[in-house]
């Protein structure tokens, strides 16, 4: 994942949520066309950092078990206001199921406490070696520049273990 829209994960709870945050500045390339004199996250944009954050909480959930993690499908995709250059986008992703190669989620990105992205998200996971044997060893080094990553995003401090009762 070399484009990264999150700046910091501030908390995983385990097999369950996962929160992260993403500060808009003006330095952001896209807002120079995104729109000249008004510059505001593309849309797509705001729903790419929530796939991340799901992404990052299926690696956690999965044990970084697998080398990736692509959207299959996001529904009910909704946007309020506009995510400007000084926003803070706060992102909350659920995970909802998981079955077989794939899992579900639902997430929502706030500015200012008003909801300005929200989503259902389907990911499928799996491994590059699982389609051909020869990829095993990109697998290995993919899923060490995931766990790389995911500690520079302070992910490591942000995991909070919850007993189950």
């Amino acid at each position: 994942m070399n484009f990264t829209l999150l700046d910091r994960i501030t908390s995983i709870t385990e097999n369950k949520n996962i929160k992260t945050v993403k500060c808009l500045s003006r330095g952001e390339e896209y807002l120079a066309d995104h729109f000249p004199g008004n510059p505001v996250m593309p849309g797509v944009l705001q729903l790419e950092a929530m796939i991340q954050s799901a992404a990052w909480l299926l690696r956690v959930t999965q044990n970084f078990s697998h080398s990736m993690v692509v959207l299959c499908e996001a529904r009910n995709v909704t946007y309020g206001k506009f995510v400007a250059p000084g926003d803070q986008l706060l992102i909350d992703v659920d995970l909802l199921e998981v079955e077989d190669s794939t899992a579900r989620f639902r997430g929502k990105g706030r500015v200012d406490g008003s909801v300005v992205v929200k989503a259902q998200l389907d990911l499928k996971f799996f491994n590059l070696g699982d389609i051909d044997g020869a990829l095993t060893d990109r697998d290995k080094t993919i899923i060490e520049a995931a766990k790389t990553k995911f500690s520079e995003l302070g992910g490591v401090k942000a995991i909070e273990v919850v007993a189950e009762p």
